[in-house]
């Protein structure tokens, strides 16, 4: 597919499609004989996760360890693994976080409520 169609079914943009290829985050695109990238399911699925794994706050840095120790292959599946484990944790971690801020929002929600009456 096409980078326009690929970039509708990860989320990402196409500008942002291409700073991670830049970046070497992508797995290898093709090139039809014209050169226009032919993005294949594996590259839509691998940028649909990019995707999320940004926007849930993972560090650049990380994504492009992560990426490079994809392409070195199954091999380096148990650290891929452990990034993604710690990655998950700092997400709990977040979550937990914001329960307790929408938890104080909501407490000053209320006594504001108790004001306006």
């Amino acid at each position: 597919m096409r980078i326009s169609e690929a970039a509708s079914a990860s989320g990402l943009n196409v500008d942002t499609i291409r700073f991670y290829e830049a970046k070497g985050l992508v797995p290898k695109v093709t090139r039809s004989s014209d050169g226009q990238r032919r993005f294949s399911q594996e590259n839509v699925d691998w940028l649909t996760l990019l995707y999320w794994l940004r926007a849930s706050g993972m560090p650049m840095k990380i994504m492009q360890r992560f990426a490079e120790l994809y392409a070195q292959g199954d091999g380096t599946i148990a650290e891929r693994k452990a990034i993604l484990l710690d990655h998950a944790q700092r997400l709990e971690r977040r979550r937990d976080d914001l329960d307790r801020c929408e938890d104080i929002l909501n407490r000053k929600l209320e006594i504001y409520e108790e004001y306006l009456k």
